[in-house]
């Protein structure tokens, strides 16, 4: 199901036992009440929605970034998620992967798991999502994310030691042009 009608509550008699057992073990795993509890205290609207997930709208933190996220079985975002899924109709399926994803890790694993395979997408292709296991899995378009080749991995990682070199010993990083230390004397401060 695609577009608004993917925002209906599913009947209890058409919930898949899938379903039932993924919310069972995202109560159980914590990681429900601890999206409830975001949502909350982010001001969002809760409600029912498909498949025994809760829906979050009007979420008025700024973090994380992104038009919604999931946590548990909840999914929160800033829009009012009618709207949004106007506008990218197979968003709820692509959070529902993420719903099943929280299952899988057990709960708050998930966290630095997925904050792992986002850095690891950055330094891969220098896009948060591109290739992250957790969204490529989920389905990066129905995400609203757009695949990124892969970038020489080289580079990236000598660039990263020279900046942590410059800021180590204090010297001009030659990426941005600017001092990254202190100035050794006086002059050089004055100057």
């Amino acid at each position: 199901m695609t577009g608004i009608a993917a925002l209906r509550a599913t009947p209890p008699e058409e919930v898949t036992r899938a379903s039932r057992i993924r919310h069972l073990l995202n109560w159980l795993n914590l990681s429900t009440p601890l999206g409830l509890a975001i949502a909350r205290a982010g001001g969002a609207q809760v409600r029912t929605g498909p498949d025994l997930l809760y829906l979050a709208d009007h979420y008025r933190w700024g973090f994380p970034t992104g038009s919604a996220f999931t946590v548990g079985d909840v999914v929160i975002s800033r829009h009012d998620l009618a709207k949004l899924v106007s506008r990218r109709p197979h968003l709820i399926e692509h959070e529902a992967a993420h719903s099943r994803q929280w299952m899988a890790c057990l709960g708050l694993p998930f966290l630095p798991l997925y904050a792992a395979s986002m850095g690891w997408s950055w330094l891969r292709t220098g896009d948060r999502a591109a290739r992250s296991f957790f969204e490529r899995q989920a389905d990066l378009a129905k995400g609203g994310y757009r695949d990124v080749p892969v970038r020489p991995l080289g580079p990236v990682v000598g660039a990263a030691v020279g900046r942590a070199l410059a800021t180590v010993t204090g010297r001009r990083s030659a990426d941005t042009g600017r001092d990254l230390g202190r100035p050794a004397n006086s002059e050089q401060a004055a100057g």
